[in-house]
């Protein structure tokens, strides 16, 4: 074990036990607490249907809600400006502390309110049809949010606000109310309840045994369907179970990795297949930067992650659905591109809302993204990578399409000569990144396997070489014998970029190849952030033409997991691993980044690319111990 590995795991021992949460299935209660008005990341959870999500809050609020879809415009997004983005709050005056969990096995959310005088049970779903199976390619979610509150002890005065950012009218029927929503004249809502609403803030007085149910549907208005909030939840809880129960995982951390592959369910469009990279926008990283991205879109880079991740723990058809999608968008747009809407369409541009004052005062808050034109080569191996994926579980290549992914392949055999954005897609000018040029490898090495198994026709031989020639330039050129490692750029340079940790696991070079080891050794050094998290690059080495600094990304500390269990260093792929998964939150959920100061969540939340690592390095741990391999 190398001195930068020793440190690594000294300082993944003295974090293990004092993250801010971790996953905890019947956790305490504990005071409700706000940051400049704002609840922490830490202290929210995810529901949704397939077709959009919201967050609840451990005080009782949902801060956040695009309707219809992930990427709609926001109905409430308090999470973004607790003044005036909007809520829909059920919470206790007084309210003195709180818990909250999901259902076991589902994606039904409970949050426990106590007050002084009183216990309330608050129930979260969007509700799904009776019978609906997850795992068809197919919407199966009501259009409806139910929140059903029961009280448990004693008496409480409870509050329930509907408050749409910009406002709404509310005109009374006989099932409840409809709601106009000023900003959003295409949205028809309706409000429900087993109890009188006299308007959007109503406020009940209740004692034990005592219900308050509330339904918000939008799209079709279910103003005379049958009421009855309880066998809505009790269907929804019973859909998810069915689906979860095919999962195969059986290794360490086992709870947090079946709640990981619910989470990433909650972040697939089930109707089209994609995946959004987080079901938020804006949210800092760090607080007070200018580093607000909206990533409620569909990066190919995720995909091709995600159906890995998936397949490997039993769920065949979400990978082939993001496998398809994948493929219809390259079809459909006639050339890659890094990131598409959820139906395949180009993102918007990237535009700012002046009007939100940004969670905890970071302003901007943007819509739409500016790096979906970026040049990224990663983005053919990608494609490639994913074809592969998909051809491999038995389908045959239409010839426009193997046409198609041939093409790719051959602008992969160029195109990694030219600079590019890369992986993190910086905002300075273009280098020639060591790992775009992996990806370009994989590109050819994947072609070349489809062309090879399936007989197809194409210059096998020369893509196969190539892909050769490549890797031994990585290995080569990237190389900086003064630094001792491999660079990011592959005109060296010294450099470090923790994106070369994914070389191994896309088989690009083998983790043990001594070139290899010593830039596994150097990242854990070099990029340590403390407490077994890492830095993607050091922004004084690797400028990318924003101001400021960021936290440790969580996907990264993931990555060395891999590598370390792949060069046998089992016990402190282990170790990490553990000190990882401890930093979920309560209700299991990770952000995008972790401040190595506070261990506090940044970044938008919760992020699907932290929930792979917890797969797939879970999934590689288990293989590993077991004796087979990864």
């Amino acid at each position: 074990m190398t001195e930068a590995q020793e440190r690594l795991l000294a300082d993944v021992h003295r974090h293990q036990g004092q993250g801010p949460g971790m996953l905890d299935l019947d956790p305490p209660f504990r005071p409700v607490r706000r940051l400049d008005g704002y609840l922490a990341l830490e202290d929210l959870g995810l529901i949704g249907d397939g077709t959009t999500a919201a967050l609840v809050g451990l005080d009782g609020s949902i801060p956040w809600l695009c309707l219809p879809r992930f990427d709609s415009d926001p109905l409430l997004c308090g999470l973004l400006d607790h003044e005036r983005g909007g809520h829909f709050t059920v919470t206790v005056d007084d309210l003195s502390e709180a818990r909250q969990f999901y259902e076991p096995d589902t994606a039904v959310l409970v949050t426990e309110l106590r007050g002084p005088t009183g216990l309330v049970r608050v129930t979260d779903a969007m509700t799904l049809r009776a019978g609906t199976d997850l795992s068809d390619d197919a919407g199966g979610g009501r259009s409806e949010l139910v929140r059903s509150a029961v009280v448990l002890d004693g008496t409480v005065r409870l509050r329930a606000e509907l408050e749409p950012r910009g406002g709404a009218q509310a005109r009374a029927l006989h099932s409840g109310l409809e709601v106009r929503v000023t900003r959003r004249p295409d949205l028809r809502l309706h409000l429900r309840s087993n109890r009188a609403l006299t308007g959007l803030r109503t406020v009940h007085d209740l004692q034990r045994g005592d219900r308050l149910d509330l339904v918000l549907s939008w799209g079709r208005i279910h103003r005379h369907h049958r009421f009855d909030p309880e066998t809505m939840l009790r269907q929804t809880a019973e859909a998810w179970r069915r689906w979860v129960g095919a999962c195969t995982y059986h290794g360490p951390q086992e709870a947090l990795v079946q709640r990981s592959v619910i989470t990433l369910k909650l972040c697939d469009d089930w109707h089209n297949g994609s995946l959004v990279a987080a079901p938020t926008s804006s949210l800092p990283a760090p607080i007070g930067g200018v580093r607000n991205w909206d990533y409620r879109y569909t990066w190919i880079r995720d995909a091709a992650y995600a159906v890995f991740a998936l397949r490997r723990v039993g769920f065949g058809e979400e990978a082939d659905a993001f496998l398809g999608w994948v493929l219809d968008a390259f079809e459909q747009s006639g050339r890659p591109r890094i990131m598409y809407t959820l139906r395949g369409d180009p993102v918007p541009e990237e535009v700012v809302d002046a009007e939100l004052e940004g969670y905890r005062r970071s302003a901007p808050v943007q819509w739409g993204n500016g790096a979906a034109d970026q040049r990224q080569h990663d983005v053919y191996g990608e494609v490639l990578d994913c074809a592969d994926q998909w051809l491999r579980s038995g389908r045959e290549p239409q010839p426009a399409l193997w046409s198609g992914l041939a093409d790719l392949a051959g602008a992969a055999a160029h195109t990694w000569r030219q600079p590019d954005q890369g992986i993190w897609e910086v905002r300075s000018e273009g280098r020639v990144f060591t790992y775009s040029t992996g990806m370009c490898q994989v590109a050819l090495d994947r072609a070349a396997a489809i062309g090879e198994r399936l007989g197809l026709s194409g210059p096998i031989t020369t893509w196969k070489s190539t892909a050769e020639k490549l890797r031994r330039l990585i290995l080569e050129q990237s190389w900086d014998e003064k630094a001792g490692c491999l660079s990011e750029h592959l005109d060296g340079g010294g450099s470090l970029d923790a994106s070369l940790l994914a070389l191994p696991l896309r088989k690009v070079v083998p983790a043990d190849h001594p070139r290899m080891a010593a830039t596994t050794a150097a990242i854990a050094r070099r990029l340590s952030a403390g407490d077994g998290l890492l830095y993607r690059y050091l922004h004084d080495d690797s400028p990318d033409g924003l101001p400021g600094d960021e936290g440790a990304f969580l996907l990264c500390s993931f990555w060395l997991v891999d590598n370390l269990i792949l060069q046998g260093h089992l016990e402190q792929a282990e170790d990490l691993y553990a000190s990882l998964c401890a930093r979920a939150s309560p209700v299991g959920l990770l952000p995008e980044q972790i401040d190595p100061a506070t261990g506090a969540f940044m970044g938008n939340f919760p992020q699907a690319f932290s929930h792979i690592g917890i797969i797939a390095s879970g999934v590689n741990l288990a293989r590993a111990k077991a004796g087979g391999t990864t």
